[in-house]
Order: C-alpha cells, then structure tokens, then sequence
C-alpha cells in the first residue's frame, strides 16, 4: 500500500509536489478537541500554524485514490505542507446520449477529438476521471488550480487545455468547427469559470490571519500577563503598537490586493461570439469560454480573455501587459499542415513555439485584417488560471518565500534566547519556592521572564530599517513591491543585464549597408534613399521584410524595422475595412517608394487598381503604367527561435512572387546557395561586430509561377526560406547609454561580478561588454560553441579564443580552428595573471546544461556573455548562477526578462508597463544607475538590521540579567520603570538608529549575511558580558555601602532616609505608609540597577550604530543624535538632582549624594570599555576568524570560491584552443565528460 499512500504531482515541474492521502479519524478528532480545550486553545492554534501536524493528529493515512484530504509537500528547498480537501464533481449535466455532442477530455484532460462515436468515446473519458459506480469526479483545489484524479494515472492530474499534446493538424481537422451546446456545458463543468479571480480578502478575514500571527498571539499572551501582574501602563502601550502594527500591515496588503484586482478585473468580463459546431455564431459572456471554443475576434479589437490560437486573418497585437514592450506585434494564423507543400503534420502545437500564433490573455488586439465571408477566427487554448497571465498572476499571489541565511539566523537567535528565558524560567521558580512565595506569584513572576527575554518589539523594530530604505528607494525613483528582498540586495555579488534598451540606447541607427553583387561585397554605402537602387531587390527587401502597420495613421513596429524603413524613405499603405470588404481575398499592404525617387514615372495609380491586380492570380495582368508598388502577399513574422522573419510580395505587374528574408547573418547564410554567400562573408561579419556593429543581413529568390495567390496563404515558411541569393548586410549602430560605463567601473570596484544575457550576435556582444567595460582590453574570450548529438555521435564542445583572431589583411576567412599552437601558447603563458571571460550563444547554454553537467559551474565562474538567450534560457542561466551560491541580481527592460526577474535574488525592471509586476523592483528612470543605488540601500538596510538585532538581543540580556538579579531579593523593575525603558529609551532608540542613510559609494567589503559570524557574535558576547559585569559590580558594591539597609517585601525602608538629613525622605515615607511597597520596588538594589541598566541601552545603542563603509557616519542621523543627547540629559538629570514628583512615578529612592557620583563612574568607565571593545571587535573578529580557519584548514563556504581555488591549479583550465569537450557516450549522472585534444 506503500506505493499508494505517496504520489508525486507536477514532476519535473517548477511546482512539483509530493501528495499524501489520509481519512478523517473520529478518535483522534476526539482526543484533539480534549487537547485543545485543556491548553486553553493554544492546541488549535498549534495545528492553525502546522497544516502536516493538523492532518497528522485528526485523520489516518489511506490510499490516495480513496482519500478524503491530501497532504503536499513541495519538492524544492523549502519543503512547505499545505493540506486541501477532496470534493466531488458530479457529470450527470450534458445531454451525452446525443450522438451531436462531443465529450472526449484525454487522459491528461487536454484535448478533444471529434470522431464518429462521440457517445462512446464520452463514456470512456469519463470512466477515466470518475468512479464507475458514483459518476462523480475527484478532485481538490491548490493554489487556484483544480486537480482531478484520473484513473488511467493512478494519480492526480492538473486539467490542460489544447496546450500540450495537440499537433497543428488536428488543431485544424478537429477543433476548427467549434463545439456543441452539449459539450461546450460539459467542458464548462470541468474547467469552470474562465476568471482570473483575485478575490479581496474582507478586512476582518485579514484581520484574522494578520492577528494569528505566532508574533501577535506572543503579545497578546504578554499583554495578560502584564495586566494580571498590574502594569497596565505598559500592556496599554504594547496593545498600542500592535494596533498601529497591525492596521499598518493590513492596509499594505489590502492594497495590494486591491492594486492585483484591479489589474485583473479591469477587462476580465466582456461579450464574446462563439462558433458552434452548425457554424452558427452565439453571444456569450467571456466567463464562459472553454478549450476547444473558436471565438471571433471583432474587427475593432478586444482585450483577450483567454489564450487562443489564430486560425483565420491576422492580428496586430499589443503585448505589453506580458513582455512589457509596448511595440505592436503582427500574429498571422498558424500553419495548416494539411495543405502545405512541405507536410509538417506531426508537429505539436505549443504556445510559446508558435508565438507568433498565440493570442495571449490580457493582451491588446489593436487590429484584425481578415478574409471576406470569413471572420478572424482563433481557439481556445487556455482558461483561467492556466493562461499566460493567470500564471503570472499566480506567482504574484502564491510567491515562493525567501531563502536568506539572516531570516534563518534570526530564527536560530530567538530559539537561543528562548532557551535562556527558559533558564531564568527554572531559577525563578526555584528561587520562589526557596523564599516561600506565594503560588499565583510564583506563576506570574517566572512567565514574566519569558516575555522580557523575547521582546514583544523585536519583529517591528526589525522592519523598521527596511521600511526607511524602502522610503529612500522610492525617492529616487525605485518602486519595491517585495520589502524583505532589499536586504538580500544588500548581498549580490554578481548582476546579470540585458544589452538592448538596459546597456545600450533602445533605438538603433542605420550606420550603412554592404550589398553583394557577382558574390563579392561591394564598398559599404551610408545612404540608401537614392535613385540607383531605388528598383533593387536589395531596397525592395528593407521595404516589405518587417512587421509595419499603420495605428490611427501613425507607423508602428519594431524600431529596428521602423529605422530600416525610414532609412529608404518609402510610403506604406493599407487597405480600409471598406476596401478589404469589397473583395474576396486578404488585402495586401502595399509599399511604394516616393514620387521624388521616380522622377520619370508618371503619378501613382489609385489604391483600387493596385489591389485589383494583386486579386489576379494566374491571369495576364494589365499593362499598366510605370508604377512601382510592390504588395506584402504574406508575412511570416519574425521568430526568436529562428531568429528570421521573411515575406512573399509581388512587384505590380510581375507574373512571379518575390521571397524576401532577413535576421541573424549566420542563419541567413544558412539558407542561401553556398555560391551566392561571398568567400569572405565571415571575416567581414567578424569585422562589424567586434565593432559592436548589430548586422543584418538580407537574402531574396524568385517564387515558381504555379505559386498561386492562395497556396501561398497556405504555404509553409520552410518551404519559403530556403535556396536564397544572399544579397547584403544592413549595418546597425546601437549606441551604449552614457551612464554605462561608470556604472559598470563602480560595480567592478565593489567586487561585483557583471554578466551580459542578451538576444543579440555573439561578437556584437563581446564587443559591447570591451566597450562599457564588462570585459577589461587585456582579458581573454573564450567562445564555447557547444553542438548536440548528430548522427550517432556525442555532444561536444569547440573552444576558440575569440581576440587571438589576427587581423588579416588579406580576404581570405580566418578561421579560428587554425591559429598557429605557438600564438596561442604565447598568449597563454601569463593565464594565471591575465582574467578571462567564456561566451556562448543559447543554443551552446543549452547543449551544455544538457550534456555537460559537471562543465556548468566551471562556466558560470568566468562566463560573462551570453548571446542569442531566449527568455527561458535567461531564467535558466540565473538557477545556474544561484546554484554556485552567487546572490544574483538581474537588470533588464522587462521585454523578456519577466521570468529571469522573478527568479534573482534582487530583479529590478527598467520599464513601468504591467510586466515589471512580476519584478520585485521598477526603476522609474529606464538607466542601469539603479543597480548601485539598490546594492548601497540593501547593505544599508542590512548592516540595520544587524545592529537593530544587536541592539534588541543587548537589551533583551540586560533587562533579563536587571530582573533575575532583582528576582534574587524578591525585588523587581516598576511598572513604570519597565515603561520608561521600553517606551523612552529602547522604541525611541530603535526607531531612529535604522534611519542612518546608505553610504554614499560602494565598497568592495560586503556585510556579512547572517547573524552567525565570528565578528558579529564577538561583538555581542563581548556586549554582554561587560554589560552583567558592570551591573553585577552596582548591584553587589552597593551593599557593602555603611548607609545600606536589606530591604523585603512589605517592609518599611525609609528609615535610612532620616539618616541622610533629606527632607524629601519624609516626603517619601509618608507616601510609602499609605501606599505599601508590595513588591518591594523601592531598594537601594533597584535603583542602583535601574540607573546602570538605563544608561547601559544608550551606550550599546551608540557602540552598535556604526556608519562606513556602508551607512552613513551615526553623527549625521540627526534624529538619532537628538534623541541620545535628550534621554542623556534626562537620566542624568534625575540621577545627579532628584525630583520628587519623578521620583515617585518611577519609584526610585533617595541614595547618598556619593553613591550617585558613584554610579557615574561606574556608567562612564562601562561606556569607555564598550565603546573601545566595539570599534576593536572587527580586528579581533578577523583576527580569531583567520586563526580559526588557519587551524581547522576550512575550505569557503560559498561555492563558486571553492572552485575558483580549485581551477587555480586545474593545469587542464580554461580550455586551450583547438581542443574539444566531448560528453562520454553513455554520460551517467553526472554528466562527466573528457578532454580530446584534436591536432
């Protein structure tokens, strides 16, 4: 049964769980309410804060498929439980027996067949998710997704659409017509509402959750303590904060919720028409749509509901709900296998392959351009939660928590000062029961001490310091929606950016063209706007090759597209609704160059004409007259994947179509005919991009004449782009941003390692990262061109070092397999001194990640570029760093970021459009400026929170340490002595040091990141034993004093007054005789204490606000200063010249003039050695740590350290040039792989 008790959900997935079954137990339920009952409640609360140990105590394990609640626990790091509750769907609704309607869900719940015997295939499906007796689905909710139990798997699946496991074809032959009334109900059932619901919590239900907090539920049981005990004061003012605390966090979540709501619900609900499967259109509300519905997308455009898939027309789209760039984007209609040329019937259908297809949820249908008698038409694919945006909506509500060793440390401090509460707990009670106290004392007195040792305070004043940095964040322009991640920011050690729009400027310019002729490239030329090349195919290309449309009359796109048709300075017409309306084919755009250009042509025919031509399809066309316009047929968009985008158009008045191509010119190259490639194509692209040039080259070939109008709607883009003429580079300039290379030089300086993750060339990135600094003139670049398995071979890898290419005046190539052994030996001799970079492209990253395992971290120690990344890769590539324990930060414009953003330890977007939502901070000023700005607040807000910690624990100790020695004479601190010392002196003092500012430069020294390091708990220990000496020395010296009389519990101790002559000591002893001392506060003891102990906090306050390197000087943090120098003055002032009204509220007695002067000694002499052990802490701390290592030979904690010690002696790294990587042919787990050196 073993087997049946534990399943696994999700595997391989970012979300995998384990899954546990259990039944209701009554004994136990039974048992649990007794428990509960006799703690009071706390019991219930226990299992409110544990779900395993709730699901463990009331229900006993059972078989997963028979379950009535499941337990999960995540597979990650964290190893969270959540628990959720079986429910039952019932499927008796839809009309089944019809044979019309349709009710196939596959076994993973995706897709849907129509057959002939639908009745039949219904029956199984069901049989497959449901119980054959009950005809009900199992099924439990998680994290907003509903998983049903399928009886095929053995095992709970999460419902899909037609996402996964649906090929291009059928998405044609059987989900093109629509669905039934009957199956469109059932699939309703099964899928339920397609909503994005992020429900506002009422205020009271967070009011709940915020106030069953373990931290409040400690304040409340410290609150009644207090209030049994008589200090009503203080239990007002704890009671207080908390309410401020608490009404503070609701609001900010509220707000949140709120803000997501809004985000989500501004166009969650709209009308939609539907075709049903007798091609009838139905109205229905958008709420209602399944997998498997085809809607019609309306001629003025929508905001998505749903993911669908386009089927019919085109769409320009805005996407910037998702990537956050706001450029449209042109989706045409996915490939129908079925009538291609070139059959590609096998290939699944999956959102992000067929982007370019994909209608994304929330995302904006600007226009549709669509057939006549033919509506633009796409398919469902995904609802709800499972959609593009629901699944960035889910990350936002379930955020996977933050793993930084502070919080852990923090907890592991608490744990040990519970532990000494628990001590004084023990001596309490025994030193009571010596005394003879009474029972209800003895209670109240030993809880008292566990409240003292863990202050109430201590979460509050530890978000204090991140609240503040947030506060100076936003001031210069950085939004935070994820406060605890700005301490982790104050550790990266390493920042990943994006090159385009985040190192560079967005735009790019046209810097010139290189066009070939007779397979030589001809001299580079600037202007491409002249009458030469008006009519060359080169022209024609930059004219249709891109993704234009006009919005509300103004050109939009891809500013690359936009300055390439700028630069020829052509003019692009498209056709009206009306005009598309008259015709029975898809209007052409049509480009046509401007009248000045054609100076012997007569004036341009009329729109009509034009687009009457482009109707004929195997017609003669007219003679017409000397118009140059050529007409778009057809656009294959431009794909990240294929890195191209191509068109079919047709020059007015040509027979044959023309194939345009452009994109990366390695790919391009690729395509065309080897003899129309010229012999030094290579060394010239190698020449532009180490000049950082962005090239793009342009390829061109006649289509065959039985290519008809309509086989071309239906063709293939393979079938298209391939046997090309190469006709050119275009040369784009992308200019690095100003503030680039200082920015860079200061990161460099703090030790922080940079890394490039771009979608751009190779060399074009190697050359940016030398230009802004990234990669030093006297560093080596290494490229790793990593290539799969081919033909029974294994996966290898080429190492070239990319600057030992010599600049070759001759035209022949150079290839980088043939640099002479000498060059590269003598360029390597000095390797242990000289830095050096790896580079690859994305296909390289993969390969490697998949075959070469052990090879990942010994790259991503040095790997600095990475090119041609697509957006999962980027993602990817940060897991790879965090796994050698770098602190990885990430910078980008959001365009592709959104995942790469989410996964760094501190992502922060430059663009304010809804994608950065996912980013835990937005930059308001689109500069990578930013980046410094949020390491110096993160260690600011960090070495803050050290010391509020250091602080909090000092005064935990101290007023512990005051109370057991009190405790010792059945004495204790008053009610308002613990008031004035929590209110005035420990809120006011925590409050003000966290508002010392970030230092103004970073520093290559980092803080430390947790609270167990040997300078820091030098530093505390030190703290606290001279703070119990100096008290221990007060409290025992006072004793030995001739004036000194033993105080007790209800006695008078105000005889030694008259003693002293004081007159105020009468006034004393006829308060004490109408108001008994009961708890004998009033002693020479604790006065003694109280006053050393007051002063105590201020001097450790002052000890521990240290400023450089990475806040500013204590001095400066008026506040602060203020503060001290007020309650400095006040203390000393009621110490040194008594007051009597003062003097009653806190309960103090009058001492000899001597003793006071005393005590000030005692305070000064305590304060000198504090402060002078503090500042000497950080030498000694180095000092033992050093001694400590050297000793016990302790290799470096973090990962990529031990490495980088280990590769130092590795004689076979880096890699030498004309060498290869090969995997081994089995490759085991590990990944090993071995080193051939190919002569």
């Amino acid at each position: 049964m073993d087997k049946e008790e534990r399943k696994t959900i999700n595997q391989g997935q970012e979300d995998e769980m384990e899954i546990y079954g259990y039944n209701l137990c009554r004994w136990k339920l039974a048992i649990v309410s007794l428990g509960v009952v006799c703690t009071g409640g706390f019991l219930l609360l226990l299992l409110y804060w544990m779900p395993e140990w709730r699901v463990k105590a009331t229900c006993i394990r059972a078989a997963v498929k028979d379950c009535e609640v499941v337990l999960l626990r995540t597979t990650d790091e964290f190893r969270m439980w959540f628990c959720a509750k079986i429910r039952f769907l019932s499927l008796e609704t839809p009309p089944f027996s019809s044979p019309k309607s349709m009710a196939n869900e596959v076994s993973n719940g995706h897709a849907v067949h129509l057959t002939e015997n639908l009745a039949e295939e219904n029956r199984l499906e069901m049989n497959k998710y449901s119980q054959p007796q009950s005809q009900q689905i199992r099924y439990f909710t998680h994290h907003s997704v509903k998983y049903f139990w399928n009886d095929t798997l053995h095992n709970f699946v999460f419902l899909k659409g037609l996402d996964e496991g649906v090929s291009c074809t059928s998405i044609y032959e059987k989900h093109s017509a629509g669905l039934t009334k009957g199956m469109h109900a059932y699939r309703k059932l099964l899928y339920g509402v397609n909503e994005i619901a992020v429900k506002v919590p009422s205020v009271f239900k967070l009011l709940i959750k915020e106030v069953l907090n373990p931290f409040y539920i400690f304040q409340l049981f410290s609150v009644i303590l207090w209030s049994t005990d008589e200090y009503y004061y203080y239990a007002i003012a704890i009671v207080i904060m908390s309410v401020v605390s608490i009404i503070s966090s609701l609001y900010a979540i509220r707000k949140q919720y709120i803000m997501l709501h809004d985000m989500v619900a501004a166009h969650s609900t709209v009308r939609v028409s539907v075709c049903r499967v007798n091609e009838e259109i139905e109205e229905i509300f958008s709420t209602d749509l399944v997998p498997g519905d085809v809607m019609v997308i309306p001629l003025n455009g929508t905001v998505m509901p749903c993911d669908a898939v386009l089927i019919n027309g085109t769409c320009i789209v805005n996407e910037s709900m998702l990537t956050g760039e706001s450029v449209p984007v042109t989706k045409t209609n996915l490939p129908n296998p079925s009538v291609d040329i070139k059959g590609m019937g096998d290939e699944l259908y999956s959102p992000e392959t067929h982007r370019r297809h994909t209608l994304f949820c929330g995302t904006t249908v600007i226009q549709t351009r669509f057939y006549t008698g033919e509506l633009v038409k796409a398919i469902v694919v995904r609802t709800g939660f499972s959609t593009s945006k629901g699944q960035l909506v889910r990350s936002i509500l379930y955020p996977k928590p933050t793993d930084f060793k502070l919080y852990r440390d923090a907890y592991l401090f608490l744990l040990c000062l519970v532990a000494v509460a628990g001590i004084g707990f023990i001596y309490t009670i025994i030193n009571s029961i010596l005394n003879e106290v009474e029972v209800g004392d003895i209670i109240i007195e030993s809880l008292d001490i566990i409240t003292i040792t863990v202050p109430p305070a201590l979460p509050a004043a530890m978000t204090a310091g991140i609240v503040y940095a947030q506060r100076r964040l936003k001031k210069v322009g950085i939004f935070c929606i994820s406060p605890q991640r700005i301490n982790i920011c104050g550790q990266l050690n390493l920042v990943c950016f994006d090159k385009t729009g985040t190192l560079t400027e967005d735009g790019l310019d046209l810097w010139g063209i290189q066009r070939v002729e007779n397979t030589r490239f001809l001299l580079p030329e600037e202007k491409v706007c002249n009458e030469m090349l008006v009519k060359s195919q080169f022209v024609a290309c930059m004219a249709t090759c891109h993704s234009l449309t006009k919005i509300e009359g103004v050109l939009s796109g891809d500013p690359l597209d936009l300055k390439m048709f700028e630069a020829i300075g052509w003019i692009l017409e498209e056709a009206t609704e009306e005009e598309t309306a008259l015709h029975n084919r898809i209007m052409p755009t049509v480009v046509r160059p401007p009248k000045q250009l054609l100076p012997e042509s007569t004036p341009a025919g009329n729109q009509e004409m034009v687009q009457n031509c482009f109707k004929l399809d195997n017609t003669e066309l007219f003679e017409l007259p000397a118009i140059y316009e050529i007409g778009i047929v057809r656009q294959f968009p431009f794909s990240s994947a294929l890195q191209r985008m191509s068109v079919v158009a047709r020059v007015l008045g040509d027979r044959k179509m023309d194939a345009y191509v452009k994109g990366a010119p390695e790919v391009i190259a690729g395509l065309c005919k080897p003899e129309t490639v010229p012999v030094d194509f290579e060394k010239v692209l190698e020449n532009y991009t180490k000049q950082g040039f962005r090239v793009i080259a342009l390829a061109h070939r006649k289509l065959e004449s039985k290519l008809t109008w309509h086989k071309v709607q239906n063709i293939s883009r393979d079938a298209i782009e391939n046997n090309m003429d190469f006709m050119g580079l275009i040369i784009m300039q992308n200019k690095l941003k100003r503030e680039t290379p200082a920015v860079l030089e200061d990161l460099h300086k703090a030790n922080i390692r940079t890394v490039m993750v771009t979608g751009d060339n190779m060399l074009t990135a190697v050359s940016v990262a030398r230009d802004c600094g990234m990669i030093l003139p006297q560093d080596k670049v290494i490229i790793a061109e990593a290539l799969p398995p081919k033909d029974g071979k294994v996966a290898k890898i080429n190492w070239h070092y990319a600057d030992t290419l010599t600049q070759s005046s001759d035209s022949s190539a150079v290839d980088s397999e043939a640099i002479p052994i000498k060059l590269v030996h003598d360029n390597l001799e000095d390797l242990q001194v000289t830095r050096y970079h790896f580079a690859m492209n994305g296909k390289s990253f993969s390969v490697i990640l998949e075959h070469f395992q052990d090879l990942v971290p010994k790259l991503m120690l040095h790997g600095t570029v990475f090119a041609r990344m697509a957006p999962d890769q980027k993602t990817q590539l940060v897991e790879a760093l965090q796994n050698v324990d770098y602190f990885v930060g990430m910078c980008g414009d959001g365009a592709n970021d959104c995942g790469a953003l989410k996964r760094a330890h501190g992502g922060i977007s430059l663009s304010e459009l809804e994608a950065s939502v996912a980013s835990p901070f937005t930059s308001k000023t689109p500069s990578i400026s930013c980046v410094p700005n949020l390491i110096r607040e993160g260690r600011a807000a960090l070495m803050t929170s050290f010391c509020v910690f250091k602080f909090m624990a000092l005064y935990s100790i101290i007023q512990y340490f005051s109370v057991t020695l009190l405790y010792s004479i059945l004495s204790n601190l008053g009610d308002f002595q613990f008031l004035f010392i929590d209110l005035a002196i420990i809120l006011v003092v925590v409050f003000t040091m966290s508002l010392n500012p970030a230092w103004k430069e970073l520093v290559a020294q980092r803080p430390p990141s947790g609270l167990i390091s040997g300078a820091l708990l030098f530093s505390v220990l030190s703290q606290i034993i001279i703070c119990i000496g100096f008290q221990s020395l007060g409290f025992f010296w006072v004793k030995q004093q001739t004036w000194y009389k033993e105080s007790h519990p209800h006695s008078d101790t105000q005889e030694a007054f008259n003693t002293t002559g004081s007159l105020y000591g009468n006034s004393s002893h006829l308060y004490n005789e109408t108001n008994p001392d009961r708890h004998n506060i009033e002693n020479y003891e604790n006065t003694t204490v109280f006053f050393i102990s007051s002063f105590q906090y201020l001097i450790v306050a002052i000890a521990f606000s240290k400023g450089k390197p990475f806040r500013q000087p204590c001095y400066k943090n008026y506040f602060f200063v203020v503060s001290l120098i007020i309650l400095y003055v006040f203390i000393l002032f009621i110490m040194l010249h008594p007051v009597a009204s003062i003097d009653q509220i806190l309960q103090i007695v009058c001492v000899p003039y001597q003793w006071r002067v005393t005590m000030l000694i005692i305070v000064l002499v305590n304060a000198f050695v504090s402060i002078v052990v503090e500042e000497s802490v950080d030498w000694w701390g180095k000092c033992c740590l050093s001694w400590a290592l050297n000793c016990r030979k302790k290799m470096p904690k973090a990962k990529y350290m031990y490495l980088a010690q280990e590769l130092l002696v590795d004689p076979e790294w880096p890699p030498k040039p004309q060498t290869t990587t090969e995997a081994k042919a089995l490759v085991k787990e590990n990944g090993s792989c071995q080193i051939i050196t190919i002569t």
